[in-house]
C-alpha cells in the first residue's frame, strides 16, 4: 500500500484552518482532540456557511496545498481574518473531522451559493483531474507526529523565546546557584568554556539556562514596574558535580558552555533547562477589547520590524493568552497647525500599521511575535484587538 505523508499536526497550533484539508485518520483524533467550543463554532456555520462579505477580496475558486505553506497564509487566502479558522473549518464539518492533519497536492474548491460560501475537497491533477471529492482512507504513519508539520506562524521565529523570555514578578533568581569563576582566570566563558558554579544545585538537573541580572519592564505610561526580564546568556550543561558545599574542601560544580547569546561572567545565575514540550497555539482575537502598549523590543534593540518579538504591558491578570491576535498602533507624532497664525500643537491619529501573535503570557507582562509592520515598532506604541 502507498503512503500518503501527511503534513498536519502543528506544533504550535491546535490548527488555524487545517480542518478544510483533510478526513483526519481515526488514530489521531483521541491525540489531538478538538474543543467543545471549536465544534460549536464550526457546526453553527456549517448550518448556512459564511457570508461571502468575510472572504478575502481575491479568494481563490480552487487551492492546491503545497509542501512549505503556513496555516496562517493559506487561510489569509480565503478569509479576512487569518485567525477566523473556526468558520473557515466549520464549511465543511460533513468530510472534515479532525483539523490537525493536512496533507500536500490536495485541492481546496470554493463553492458560492446564495450569498455564502462554503469549502469543499476536490480531486488533485494527479487523482484524474479537478473536481468532484475525494474519499481519503486512513494510513499507517511509523514516524514522528510532528515531523513535516506545518505551522500557523513560523515555528522557528517563536521556538528559541519560549525558554529564553522570562519574566519574573521579584528577583527570584537571587537565591539561585551562581557561576563564580572560569578557567585559567578568563572573564569571559562561551561555547565549549568550562564554568565553575556554587550554590545549591538541583537534585537531577543536568542542562541548565544561563541568566544575568533581571531589569525591570516598566509601563511606558504609568511607569509602574510590572515585572522583571531575566536577561538570557545561554545554556550550560553538567560536567562533574561540586562536593562539600559550606566547608572549607569545597569543591565548585564545573559546568560546560552549550550555547552563548552572549558571553557567560562570573555572578551569572543558573536555572533548570525546562523539558522541550509542543505547545498547541489557537490562534484567536480577544473576546473583549484590548488596549495596551509595548514595553520594549526585546534584545537590545531600540526599533523592531516583521518576525521580531516585543513586550507588552498586558498579561494573565488582563486576560491576555497565548495565541491572541493583536492590531499593532503607530503613535501618531504632534505637530504645529502652520496654516493658523497661532500654530496650535496638534497630534496625529494613531495609525493601524501591523499585526502581533502573543505566544508568551506571564502575570502583567506577554511576549508577542510581530507578524507585520509597516513602520519600525517602538516603545509606546499601541496595540488592540483587531
Amino acid at each position: 500500500m502507498t503512503q500518503r505523508r501527511p503534513l498536519g499536526l502543528t506544533m504550535i497550533s491546535a490548527a488555524l484552518l487545517a480542518g478544510t484539508f483533510a478526513a483526519a485518520p481515526s488514530f489521531a483524533a483521541g491525540d489531538f482532540p478538538i474543543t467543545q467550543g471549536q465544534r460549536q463554532t464550526a457546526q453553527q456555520v456549517a448550518q448556512a456557511g459564511v457570508p461571502l462579505s468575510e472572504l478575502a477580496p481575491n479568494a481563490p475558486d480552487t487551492y492546491t496545498v503545497k509542501t512549505g505553506d503556513t496555516l496562517w497564509a493559506i487561510s489569509g487566502i480565503f478569509l479576512k481574518s487569518p485567525w477566523r479558522w473556526p468558520e473557515l473549518w466549520g464549511m465543511n464539518t460533513d468530510q472534515i473531522r479532525n483539523p490537525h492533519l493536512i496533507y500536500p497536492g490536495q485541492v481546496l474548491m470554493l463553492i458560492k451559493s446564495d450569498g455564502r460560501a462554503r469549502l469543499q475537497l476536490g480531486r488533485d491533477v494527479g487523482a484524474g483531474g479537478p473536481g468532484g471529492t475525494v474519499k481519503l482512507s486512513p494510513r499507517v504513519r511509523a514516524e514522528s507526529l510532528y515531523d513535516g508539520s506545518i505551522a500557523a506562524i513560523p515555528q522557528h521565529l517563536i521556538e528559541p523565546f519560549l525558554n529564553e523570555a522570562v519574566v519574573l514578578n521579584g528577583n527570584e533568581l537571587a537565591s539561585s546557584p551562581r557561576i563564580v569563576s572560569a578557567q585559567e582566570a578568563r572573564v569571559w566563558m562561551t561555547k565549549g568554556d568550562l564554568a565553575y558554579a556554587r550554590g545549591n544545585m538541583p537534585e537531577g538537573s543536568t542542562a541548565f539556562r544561563v541568566f544575568r541580572e533581571p531589569r525591570p519592564l516598566r509601563d511606558p505610561e504609568t511607569k509602574e514596574v510590572l515585572g522583571y526580564e531575566a536577561v538570557y546568556v545561554g545554556t550550560a550543561d553538567l560536567t562533574r558535580p561540586g562536593s562539600g558545599q559550606g566547608t572549607k574542601a569545597e569543591v565548585p560544580t564545573t559546568l560546560t558552555m552549550t550555547l552563548n547569546r552572549v558571553e557567560a561572567q562570573s555572578g551569572d545565575r543558573l536555572a533548570p533547562l525546562p523539558e522541550r514540550g509542543y505547545t498547541n497555539y489557537v490562534p484567536h482575537a480577544p473576546q473583549g477589547p484590548v488596549n495596551g502598549t509595548i514595553i520594549s523590543v526585546y534584545g537590545d534593540a531600540l526599533i523592531a520590524g516583521q518576525n521580531q518579538i516585543v513586550a507588552l504591558n498586558k498579561g494573565k491578570q488582563d486576560g491576555m493568552e497565548r495565541g491572541h491576535v493583536l492590531a499593532l498602533w503607530h503613535k501618531g507624532r504632534v505637530v504645529r497647525d502652520s496654516t493658523t497664525e497661532r500654530r496650535e500643537e496638534i497630534k496625529l491619529p494613531d495609525e493601524r500599521h501591523g499585526q502581533l501573535f502573543v505566544f508568551q503570557v506571564f502575570d502583567r507582562v506577554s511576549y508577542a511575535l510581530i507578524l507585520a509592520a509597516k513602520d519600525p515598532v517602538v516603545s509606546g506604541d499601541r496595540f488592540t484587538q483587531p
